[in-house]
């Protein structure tokens, strides 16, 4: 996206308007190849690149990038906009989600809330994949007891720092019947369990 620091230190406007824009349509990510691989100014391109990402989405407002009317096809579709929506009206702190597939993170993701959402897994296929999601942020969870992930889920992201007590979080989940079985959102505020 940045040819012209392959020999130059200093991008083309045009490639940084490129970058931008990709930024603001909503894009997972921004890919750099030969800029880096053999590139003078490698060190510089990426940080030319981090810069415009960082810009952009300050600059940018929130937008709708999925619908939130009409009929929804699957349970967990309508559990993650409804998720969203939620979060954002709430003014939610962070959005969790222990998932299988990744699946209905994923669909949060489309909403731009700007809320981080916690993508909790045990599978590390799901854990790669939610990494290249713009606004997800996989962690590693397997609950010890079925009959009380929520609690563990929301431990483990206070032991990593990543909640504090008094936030307030938007929790989905399935029955851990397997992938797309999302069918459940709770409310919660972290420290009242």
């Amino acid at each position: 996206m940045m040819e012209s620091m392959i020999t130059n230190p200093i991008p083309t406007r045009a490639e940084v308007l490129d970058v931008a824009n990709a930024v603001m349509d909503g894009t997972d990510a921004v890919m750099l190849s030969a800029e880096t691989a053999t590139g003078k100014y490698p060190v510089q391109t990426v940080e030319t690149m981090a810069r415009v990402c960082l810009g952009a989405e300050r600059a940018a407002p929130p937008s709708e990038r999925v619908r939130l009317e009409g009929h929804f096809e699957r349970t967990d579709e309508a559990i993650a906009m409804a998720t969203t929506w939620t979060a954002r009206n709430m003014r939610a702190n962070a959005i969790i989600a222990l998932t299988e597939s990744g699946s209905t993170p994923l669909l949060m993701s489309r909403t731009d809330t700007r809320i981080p959402i916690y993508a909790l897994t045990r599978h590390e296929r799901t854990r790669r994949r939610m990494g290249l999601v713009r606004g997800v942020y996989p962690v590693d969870f397997t609950p010890v007891s079925i009959m009380a992930p929520i609690k563990e889920a929301v431990t483990t992201l206070v032991k990593r720092g990543l909640l504090k007590n008094g936030d307030r979080v938007l929790l989905t989940k399935g029955d851990f019947t397997g992938p797309g079985g999302t069918n459940e959102m709770k409310i919660l505020k972290v420290g009242d369990a």
